[in-house]
């Protein structure tokens, strides 16, 4: 592990999948010792990115153990004239292995507070919604702008809809998404918000004006400052609430 700076350790790591695959992260965490919550950042289809190992770095600058795992460790980073072809060959249940491996090995460390938060952009946070509907390792989840979240081919590899799958929510949610987006649509994210009231979950959900999909990643021409400064503080407000010891 890398020492960067004065308070914080970071580097690329492997970690054990409940597959038993080492899949490749970055991790970072506060260089003191303590008790600290941990987050898991998850990658979008084009794979892990210098934004996602930012994101990471920015959370254990805050007091997290941080990782952000390389969901395409078997295959490698895919070009983009390749990202959806090989973001949709990836099974679903690979994903949850590999992000329920991070979970654990963030519980296994010494400075771990045993609490685990998960999140996600785009692809990675129809992964985050569908982790907290599948795993007893997350303990609260933000889902920013998760796409093909309803309405999608049922496949092998793909076989249920996150949409399906939120009766089996087992923690708080953070649900945030842009009017101008269209994947999802804000249709379907009021279907969301219609499924967390149906079951009864403990969630936030929120709908930025002037903003689309991606609207967080602040290299891309999506971004937008407000509604991305705006759903930090939530973030870590969020987080504050539902990870602490």
């Amino acid at each position: 592990m890398v020492l960067a700076g004065q308070q914080l350790e970071t580097g690329m790591i492997q970690y054990a999948s409940r597959d038993g695959t080492m899949i490749d992260a970055l991790y970072s965490r506060p260089a003191e010792p303590g008790n600290y919550p941990a987050v898991i950042v998850t990658m979008e289809g084009m794979g892990l990115m210098d934004h996602h190992k930012d994101i990471a770095v920015r959370f254990a600058g805050r007091g997290f153990l941080a990782i952000a795992p390389d969901l395409y460790t078997r295959e490698g980073t895919p070009e983009p004239e390749n990202v959806l072809a090989t973001l949709f060959a990836s099974p679903d249940s690979r994903a949850m292995d590999d992000l329920d491996g991070a979970a654990l090995f963030l519980k296994s460390q010494a400075h771990s507070n045993g609490k685990v938060g998960i999140i996600g952009f785009c692809s990675g946070g129809r992964y985050t919604l569908m982790m907290a509907c599948h795993s007893s390792n997350i303990d609260a989840a933000v889902d920013s702008a998760g796409g093909h979240i309803a309405d999608q081919e049922i496949t092998d590899l793909r076989p249920v809809n996150p949409i399906d799958m939120v009766s089996g929510l087992s923690c708080p949610l953070l649900a945030l998404f842009g009017i101008e987006d269209q994947n999802p649509t804000p249709e379907q994210a009021e279907r969301l918000k219609a499924e967390l009231d149906k079951h009864g979950k403990t969630y936030e959900w929120v709908m930025y004006d002037n903003a689309g999909h991606a609207f967080f990643a602040d290299y891309r021409p999506s971004y937008r400052a407000a509604p991305a400064q705006d759903m930090w503080h939530r973030v870590l407000e969020f987080y504050g609430k539902h990870l602490s010891a």
